[in-house]
């Protein structure tokens, strides 16, 4: 490797530690199930009722009735869907299907990227989507 492209390198990891260590205090507060109540009721709630149970007033006018989200675990043998329920969110699951009414919030903000490890692999997602499942897994009965 070239001189200038190893200091080049040293200058960007150095910059990178640099970065890292401006990580706000409550970063990890903005991906707890509290912070992912407050996102609900400002995204979901409408749709899906301030008691996730599909009787949100917009729910209404949208022909189809939304899913109760606080038996999601107990559909599924007790094992909350984490991943089937982040993709619902995100919209990743509707690309391609137009036929589907829920939002694709994955097309907007849903805040900086945290990182998600399992099984050794870690992955960044956004935060506010881990903020959405952690509460969504909180309200399960």
């Amino acid at each position: 490797m070239r001189q200038s492209a190893k200091r080049a390198l040293s200058a960007y990891a150095i910059l990178l530690i640099g970065v890292s260590g401006c990580v706000p205090e409550d970063f990890a507060t903005k991906t707890d199930a509290t912070y992912g109540q407050q996102l609900f009721v400002e995204s979901c709630a409408a749709c899906h009722g301030a008691a996730a149970d599909g009787n949100g007033t917009a729910a209404l006018g949208l022909g189809i009735k939304p899913p109760r989200l606080t038996n999601l675990s107990a559909a599924n043998n007790g094992i909350f869907p984490r991943d089937y329920v982040m993709s619902k969110i995100d919209g990743y699951s509707k690309r391609g299907h137009s036929g589907q009414v829920m939002p694709e919030f994955g097309a907007g903000d849903l805040g900086p990227m945290v990182q998600i490890e399992r099984d050794g692999i870690s992955t960044p997602v956004p935060a506010d989507l881990v903020a959405l499942a952690n509460y969504v897994e909180s309200i399960q009965k």
